[in-house]
Order: structure tokens, then C-alpha cells, then sequence
């Protein structure tokens, strides 16, 4: 298939398709006119990478699982550098989410601590302060 057809059918652009070359993660044959053509594999590898990103994964952070596929194996993610790739991204994660949980704590504080300062007590909430506080406890909820 053509490039065109490939960036359709993967959901992205021609450009990005470029890109992905020039970055050594998508291998273009070309025929004699110097058209460049690609087939079902590397569909695959564009879905794999765009799963990652889709995920948070840098396209560094793809290539281990570009070459496992490139490799043969059934699944981007069946090499030890997939595997390591992954356990990096999760401990990125649980960082981040510690952090936006101490961050929620204290603005959740700073919160409490206005609103008891106020010579009147809290002041009503308007409308779309209640849709916010409800989506938010249920989102709070939701997590555990």
C-alpha cells in the first residue's frame, strides 16, 4: 500500500508517517518510480506505537516494542525491553499520582482553611460550583 493509504488506515497523516521514518521506527520500501509502499506489518507497528501514545508513552519510549514485532514475535510487548519499558512507565505513573494526591490534599486544606476565615461561614455555591463538587466526589470515589 501507498503512504496515503497507510497514514488512513493507521488514523494519522502522511507527515507523521515521514516522521516515523526519519526516526528510524518505520521502514519504507520503495519501488521504481520511488514511490514508497508498505504492507500489514507495518500497519501494525503504526498501531502499536500509536497505542503507546495514546497511553503517555514517548516515541523514544515505543521503539522496544517496534523492534520486538520487527523481530517476529506475535506482540510488541513480549521482549525483555518492552517488559522494562513498561515498568519504567508505571513507576513515572505512580510518581505522578502520589504527587497529584499531596497536591490535592493541600489545596483540599488551603480550601477548609478559607472557608473558615470567612466572617460568615461559606458562602453559598452557586450552580456550577455544585455540578463541580459532585462530578469531583464521584471522581474521588471512583478512585478509591
Amino acid at each position: 500500500m501507498r503512504i496515503g493509504e497507510l497514514a488512513e488506515r493507521a488514523g494519522t497523516t502522511t507527515r507523521t508517517l515521514r516522521y516515523y521514518e526519519s526516526r528510524g521506527l518505520l521502514a519504507a520500501r520503495r519501488t521504481e518510480n520511488g514511490h514508497r509502499t508498505y504492507d500489514e506489518d507495518d500497519l501494525r507497528l503504526l498501531r502499536q506505537i500509536r497505542t503507546l501514545q495514546d497511553f503517555g508513552f514517548e516515541l523514544e519510549e515505543t521503539r522496544p516494542f517496534v523492534d520486538c514485532l520487527r523481530a517476529g514475535h506475535p506482540a510488541g510487548d513480549s521482549c525483555p525491553a518492552s517488559i522494562a519499558v513498561y515498568r519504567r512507565k508505571v513507576a513515572e505513573l505512580d510518581g505522578l499520582i502520589a504527587q497529584l494526591r499531596a497536591v490535592r490534599a493541600e489545596v483540599g486544606a488551603q480550601l477548609l482553611r478559607a472557608e473558615a476565615e470567612l466572617p460568615h461561614g461559606p458562602e453559598p455555591r452557586c450552580e456550577l460550583g455544585a455540578e463541580w463538587d459532585t462530578e469531583a466526589a464521584t471522581t474521588e470515589g471512583q478512585q478509591g
